[in-house]
C-alpha cells in the first residue's frame, strides 16, 4: 500500500502545502529531503523515523 506525508498536518512559518506519496521507503527519503531543505531540520535516522512514524496509508480514490 502507498504511503502519504502531508505538510499541511504539522504547523509550519511557510504553510507548507506538500504532500508526498509513494512506496514507504520512497516517501521517507523524499519527505526527510524536504524537511531539511525546506524546514531546516537536520537530516539524522530520528528525523527519518519520526517522518516514517507520521505516514498514512493512501486513499485510493477510486475506493
Amino acid at each position: 500500500m502507498r504511503k502519504v506525508a502531508d505538510c499541511r498536518e504539522f504547523p509550519s512559518e511557510t504553510d507548507c502545502t506538500l504532500t508526498i506519496s509513494g512506496e514507504e521507503d520512497e516517501v521517507v527519503r523524499a519527505a526527510s529531503e524536504h524537511a531539511v531543505s525546506v524546514h531546516g531540520h537536520t537530516d539524522s535516522p530520528e528525523l527519518r523515523e519520526q517522518v516514517r512514524s507520521t505516514l498514512k496509508d493512501e486513499i485510493p480514490q477510486h475506493a
